[in-house]
């Protein structure tokens, strides 16, 4: 068994390496779960703060648990509170643009396209592709992250980019 990297999590420089290792990567998987307008890195920032103040109660081998529910349950209370929100109010986009209006049109439907065959892949398989392809992760490291095999991940990410290029050459 690994040695742990932290036995007192309530020290600042222990708790600061638990912060270097686990911050940037919590926040790319909220950000692929839930994307960018929730503000996960907010959430990666809240939970640590929780962190922090439970640090006393939470055992050194369940900090990665803690932050990762915590974190997936804040961003899970922004999105019933977003829900809430867009019930009442309408969001308008900008009226202008410096690009012609064949190619906006042209871009604005090839990301749709892409962004409804993204959301109709499973979630398993878009959060892998989007590690590797997005964040530049290697397999292994995906792998790592999600708490699978490397060829499980490999598969996953190849499954998820096959779908992607089926589907968006059939919509040409």
């Amino acid at each position: 068994m690994p040695q742990s990297l932290h036995t007192d999590i309530c020290d600042k420089i222990r708790f600061s390496k638990l912060y270097e290792k686990y911050a940037q990567t919590l926040s790319n998987i909220l950000l692929y779960k839930y994307g960018d307008l929730l503000n996960p890195s907010d959430k990666v920032q809240e939970a640590f703060i929780k962190l922090w103040e439970n640090c006393s109660k939470v055992k050194p081998e369940a900090v990665k648990t803690y932050l990762y529910t915590t974190a997936t349950n804040m961003m899970l209370n922004e999105v019933k509170h977003q829900k809430v929100v867009f019930k009442h109010q309408e969001v308008k986009p900008k009226d202008y643009t410096n690009e012609s209006p064949e190619f906006v049109m042209r871009k604005k439907e090839f990301l749709q396209r892409f962004e409804h065959v993204l959301s109709k892949l499973k979630e398993e398989e878009r959060a892998a592709f989007m590690l590797s392809k997005v964040d530049g992760k290697t397999h292994k490291e995906v792998a790592e992250i999600l708490g699978i095999t490397k060829k499980v991940a490999e598969h996953r990410i190849y499954a998820a980019f096959k779908k992607l290029k089926n589907e968006l050459e059939e919509l040409n």
